[in-house]
């Protein structure tokens, strides 16, 4: 199957091998997820070996929510949603640049047959953050964060709602082993690559980091 999938990747990429670079650039990051902005965050010390503590600075996105039981098909929606708005579907009608990571912001249930809360966000690119475009949709918003601090864990891959569980259990594992404070949720999800990238993805997990009170 990787084959077949590489295979069609190669008559993708040769359509446009003939395209200005402005074309071949836009195809690069929709292929292969590469050159994509990403937020901006202060790196901490940290005391495990397998997650990262990042204080991610105050930022606008744009966003989404939904209720749900499935964390797959919410992630979904909420995706093409805000994929209509970068390509033109704003007020402005101007189209904004894709960005990465694509976050999911995951309030549980209070129970096993009650539907979370998701909110799912692309951050808005540097050049659109003082005044972005604001959205036509009224399901889609514009999301003022503040500066938070996250331990955050990496994984490859190709993602689905069961991994997502296990590395989020996993990090508090590690979470509990260091002794640290942290808030156990919400806690968002995160992915980098577009479905057509097929080595090297990255996923990651991101709890909160407990602040004083």
């Amino acid at each position: 199957m990787k084959t077949n999938a590489l295979h069609t990747l190669k008559i993708r990429t040769s359509t446009f091998s003939t395209c200005g670079p402005i074309m071949l650039k836009a195809v690069g990051q929709a292929l292969f997820s590469t050159g994509l902005q990403n937020p901006k965050f202060t790196a901490e010390e940290k005391q495990g070996q397998d997650y990262e503590v990042r204080t991610y600075h105050a930022t606008k996105w744009v966003s989404t929510s939904l209720k749900g039981m499935d964390m797959d098909q919410a992630m979904n929606t909420g995706f093409r949603r805000l994929f209509k708005y970068i390509s033109g579907t704003n007020q402005n009608n101007v189209k904004v640049e894709m960005t990465a990571p694509v976050t999911g912001f995951v309030e549980p249930g209070a129970g096993p047959a009650c539907e979370s809360q998701f909110t799912v966000s692309f951050y808005i690119p540097e050049e659109h953050q003082e005044n972005p475009p604001q959205p036509s949709d009224p399901d889609v918003f514009i999301e003022q964060r503040k500066e938070f601090t996250a331990y955050v864990r990496t994984y490859g891959g190709f993602s689905n709602e069961q991994l997502k569980r296990d590395e989020l259990q996993k990090l508090l594992e590690s979470l509990k082993r260091d002794g640290v404070e942290y808030v156990d949720q919400p806690y968002y999800v995160a992915g980098y690559d577009s479905p057509f990238k097929l080595m090297n993805r990255r996923n990651e997990v991101w709890i909160l980091k407990k602040q004083p009170e």
